[in-house]
């Protein structure tokens, strides 16, 4: 059985709060993109005996901390009679760029598992399941347009399409922590919901609806900056950093110039149609 976990783009984000458990209360506007990961999952064999087979963009860190790994890890200790399995997952979308690509790995695994091996979860099990596996991974079980608070895992229904729009994704190399992101950042309550703010035509997007982690990444990382002025320049209608970095998108009426994009900004771009 294959899957194709595909990311998210966040539209806006605000920094609300700073919680007693040292997380922070954001808001923001998680957005499902059709740019997709390949995930397969078969029975273990003699000849094949590691968890793990990993191809396309390399993840870095140690193999034990993939959230797909984990996702089995966590069945398994509820339902040991799962077999053991070797996994395949292909990345096309990098890590650590903003994108969600490894919280929808982990979930697209759960989900993966309880079909093949037919196990009897319940919809709070589940969510349970993906909530301990990182704060966005819940948003990959609903995967349409949802606002999220909390830490992220509070969510409801959206009512925005873009519907297609053409985005554009300009995928750097450079990789932001998120520590390094939430450092500096001053939580503060928004002056206007963002439920407020996407009833406004994307043509008024562009002072309204921020991502306030452009705060203190673009001061480190000024090319990100430079990034979306890019967008900006070549007619993008909306331009924002999604999450906490590294990626930033732009939102197009028409067709980008993507051979200009992709030349001025000199690393990998991504072109897809929203649905």
């Amino acid at each position: 059985m294959i899957v194709f976990p595909n990311c998210k783009i966040n539209l806006g984000l605000h920094i609300t709060a700073k919680r007693e458990d040292g997380y922070h209360n954001i808001e923001t506007i998680f957005y499902p993109v059709p740019f997709y990961d390949l995930l397969e999952v078969l029975p273990a064999t003699a000849e094949k005996k590691e968890l793990l087979h990993q191809t396309g963009i390399t993840i870095e860190g140690a193999a034990e901390q993939n959230l797909c790994i984990k996702a089995y890890q966590l069945l398994k200790k509820d339902f040991p009679s799962i077999p053991a399995v070797t996994i395949y997952l292909h990345k096309q979308i990098p890590t650590g760029a903003g994108l969600g690509g490894g919280s929808a790995d982990g979930v697209f695994m759960l989900q993966l598992l309880i079909r093949q091996f037919d196990l009897t979860v319940s919809p709070e099990q589940l969510a349970h399941y993906a909530l301990t596996l990182g704060s966005d991974c819940p948003f990959f079980l609903a995967n349409q347009p949802m606002l999220a608070t909390g830490r992220g895992e509070r969510m409801e229904p959206a009512p925005i399409t873009l519907k297609g729009w053409q985005l554009v994704l300009i995928l750097p190399e450079l990789r932001v922590a998120t520590a390094e992101a939430f450092k500096g950042c001053q939580p503060r309550p928004p002056a206007t919901s963002l439920m407020q703010i996407i009833q406004e035509p994307v043509e008024q997007w562009r002072n309204l609806l921020i991502n306030q982690f452009e705060e203190t990444v673009f001061l480190h990382h000024p090319q990100l900056a430079h990034y979306k002025q890019l967008l900006y320049e070549q007619g993008a209608v909306y331009a924002s950093m999604t999450g906490t970095g590294s990626t930033v998108f732009g939102l197009f009426k028409s067709h980008a110039d993507l051979e200009t994009i992709e030349k001025q900004c000199g690393c990998r771009i991504k072109s897809v149609q929203l649905q």
